[in-house]
Parts: C-alpha cells; structure tokens; sequence
C-alpha cells in the first residue's frame, strides 16, 4: 500500500514536475502546509471533508440518558467563526494552485460550515456547477425534540472558473440512474455496518463517510489515471474507492490513529479489471432504486456476470452501473435486455439473473436486500 511521508512545506518543491507528487500515498502533517509543497497545476480533482466546527456546547444525550458519540475531537474544534474563515480561505487557497486548469473541487458540509465554505469558493474565483444535497436515508434523530431532524448534508462542486473544461461522465451518471438524468440529491445510508471501522467496539472516525458518495462523486467526475487529493483524509474513504476506480490518489492526515486505520483500509482494496472499468411490491409502494446504486454501495460488484434465466445471454456489470454483453452491446440493464431480445421494452431486474446459492436468481433479490437493509 501507500507509504507515509512528512512534508514540511519546503516553497522549494512548489516547482517540481507533477511527476514528483507522492502518488497512492498518505502525506502526514497538518493540510495546509502540506498542500504548499506539493507543485501547482498538478491534481485533477480534490475531495474535501473539512472540519464543520460544530460548536458543540457539551456533551449530547439521547431523552434515555445514554451518551451520543458526536463529533468532540479537536481538530473539530477553532476559537471563532473568524478563525473557522481565515482556516477556510487558506486551504481552498492552496487547493486551488495545485488544481489543473480544467481541474475542480468537492466540498463536503453541514448547516454549520457549508454557507461559509461556499462564500470562500466564489470569493476565490472557483466557479460553482451544482450543490449536492445528500439525504441521509437513516439520519440521527434530534434526540432534544428541539428543531428538525438534520437529515441532509450539502457537497458543492465547482471548477476553476467560468470557461474551464471540467470533467463530467454524463453517460454514465445516467446509465447509473437507470437511464434518467442523475438530480441533485442523492440518497444513501450514513456509513454503517461492515463499512463502518470500529476499534475496539468504537469508531476510528466519527464522520466515516459512505463509499457510495464518493463512487458516485469519481465515477462523475474523473476518469482512470487522474490524481485525487482528498486533504481531510480520516480513513481512507477517498483513497480505497478512487484505487478501485483505477485512480491515483492523495491523502493528508495529521491523525496517527486515522493513518494507521486508512492504511489497513486501502491495501485491502481490490481494484476492478479493465471490463468493469418492481416485483415484490407493487409500483406505487415500492421505493426507487437505481440498479447503479446496487453496483455502488457493493451489493453487486463490477465484474460480475449477469445472464437471462434460459443461459443465452451474458452481461458483464461494469462500473457505472452499464452491462456489457459477450457480444459486445452495452446499456442499462432494460435497454441491453431489451435490444438482445428484439423487443420494445424489457424488465431488467426480472429479466437478468446472478448465481446465489447454487441457482439463477433475478437480481431483483439483491435489490430486495439492499432496501430491508436501508428503509428505516
């Protein structure tokens, strides 16, 4: 896996070639100082979860008295709103010289940061394309009964001015909506079960992102080879899905206890292979999902294969969501079943099967699990 270096934010190296970025590697050191040694002009796309300076006044507790384990750390933690600003406008400041022209950022947030963050960027000279807004499927409840559930946060993405030549996978993205346009608000579960890192019963990290977001966020927005710095690296989410996606990757991490976890983490990642680079409820009741959402959040990887229940045909899933065929056809899983049997229209989630258990089974079964997994 990666290895660990310090930098000390030496001006010197501000002029290396970007082939001297310490590629698929952790920086270890505080962000800002790290980003300045790195070369202008020579990342593709940054991710960015900084500290939301929550403003936490003591501890927070469920009407049952028992503890929430909240965000109390400390790098959490700045003195005033003014000081949370000028931390804001630096990092974004160096973020910037190091992004290529045609390069863009995403920034993560809450209530709490977000409007600030954004009037850095615009004041910056970034221009914004989209604000995301993520629904929490399953949101914390506000334990006080004293405002409304927060159950969203905001990501904003923008590039590095009006003209620039960003990238965007459209296709892709529509492919992985089940070939309608992908919106601005995404649902996923907050980060939970295996995914969720534990150290002896407790988080490493108390806002462990879902991989799902940042899948989607990659597969959007860069393409294999390009470099992705994310300088609030925590454990690795960013790392361990953009070395799936067949990306290099950056990570800056102050934190021995996250570096030691994102470590672990990424070398466990397996990066795909080249070719993967309504039913039991009725219509009405049945809650949306995207056959990408199942191939993004790992209920079904890419790579596997997919065939119709008579063995005729079979697919490969590929990573955004699209199947190709042994007979070189690809589309959604309705447009390929469709266009393989000459008809007008085809159900994908009946018409294709996985092997489960020794037997086809329609992929409709692994829809069914991921929504008894996710529906409060």
């Amino acid at each position: 896996m990666g290895v660990i270096e310090k930098l000390s934010g030496a001006p010197a190296l501000a002029q290396e070639a970007p082939l001297d970025l310490a590629l698929d590697r952790i920086l270890k050191g505080d962000c800002i100082e790290v980003m300045r040694a790195l070369p202008a002009a020579s990342v593709d796309l940054i991710f960015a979860d900084p500290p939301y300076n929550l403003q936490l006044g003591g501890d927070l507790n469920r009407p049952d008295g028992s503890h929430v384990d909240a965000v109390t750390d400390e790098w959490d933690k700045f003195e005033t709103l003014g000081h949370y600003d000028r931390f804001t406008r630096a990092w974004l400041t160096e973020a910037r010289r190091i992004l290529k022209p045609n390069g863009a950022i995403w920034v993560i947030g809450s209530y709490h940061n977000i409007f600030k963050v954004g009037a850095a960027i615009q004041d910056l000279g970034y221009w914004i394309l989209n604000d995301i807004v993520w629904r929490k499927a399953n949101p914390m409840p506000n334990f006080k009964g004293t405002r409304f559930t927060n159950a969203h946060e905001t990501l904003i993405w923008a590039s590095m001015g009006e003209k620039s030549r960003y990238t965007f996978n459209y296709r892709s993205m529509k492919t992985l909506n089940d070939e309608l346009q992908m919106r601005s608000d995404w649902e996923f579960p907050i980060c939970g079960g295996q995914e969720r890192l534990k150290k002896d019963g407790v988080k490493v990290h108390p806002t462990q992102k879902p991989e799902a977001l940042i899948y989607r966020i990659l597969l959007a927005c860069s393409k294999p080879g390009d470099v992705i710095l994310d300088p609030f690296f925590g454990t690795g989410t960013t790392g361990a899905v953009a070395k799936r996606l067949g990306r290099h990757w950056i990570g800056i991490e102050r934190e021995d206890s996250y570096i030691a976890a994102a470590e672990e983490r990424i070398a466990a990642a397996l990066p795909l292979d080249e070719s993967a680079l309504t039913t039991m409820q009725s219509p009405k009741a049945a809650p949306k999902v995207a056959f990408g959402t199942l191939v993004e959040t790992g209920y079904l990887k890419p790579g596997a294969v997919l065939t119709d229940a008579k063995r005729r045909w079979r697919a490969t899933v590929r990573a955004d969501g699209s199947l190709l065929s042994d007979c070189g056809q690809a589309g959604s899983i309705h447009k390929l079943g469709s266009t393989l049997q000459g008809a007008p229209a085809c159900n994908g989630w009946t018409f294709w099967q996985h092997e489960a258990e020794g037997k086809l089974q329609p992929i409709d079964t692994i829809r069914q699990t991921y929504l008894l997994a996710t529906q409060p």
